[in-house]
């Protein structure tokens, strides 16, 4: 799955668009998976188990995936990954949109 972020965040920049990831291995595996994976975006550490993060986004199991719109609305979200395809139209029709808002 990272290849395919990475890709996207290399695909969207300068596009109003940003990945966020949070992560529940223990710190040292966090840090490794950034390091070793080359995460350029950012990756919050929630603590071993349902953290704060986990438990105000009712992130149950991971991948975990929700895209929020320009605006701060969550417009989809899953439990596991909805595939490239998916996920990638429904990106690209958000941030058309938040363009044609004016987003940046």
């Amino acid at each position: 799955m990272y290849a395919h972020e990475r890709s996207l965040v290399n695909r969207m920049k300068g596009r109003p668009f940003a990945l966020v990831g949070v992560n529940n291995d223990t710190k040292a595996r966090a840090v490794q998976a950034i390091r070793n994976n080359k995460l350029s975006w950012p990756s919050f550490w929630d603590g071993e188990g349902l953290g704060p993060i986990c438990r105000a986004w009712q992130i149950n199991a991971f991948p975990t995936l929700y895209l929020i719109d320009h605006r701060g609305i969550i417009r989809q979200g899953w439990q596991g990954s909805p595939g490239a395809q998916t996920l990638d139209a429904l990106i690209q029709k958000y941030v058309k949109d938040a363009e044609a808002a004016g987003g940046k």
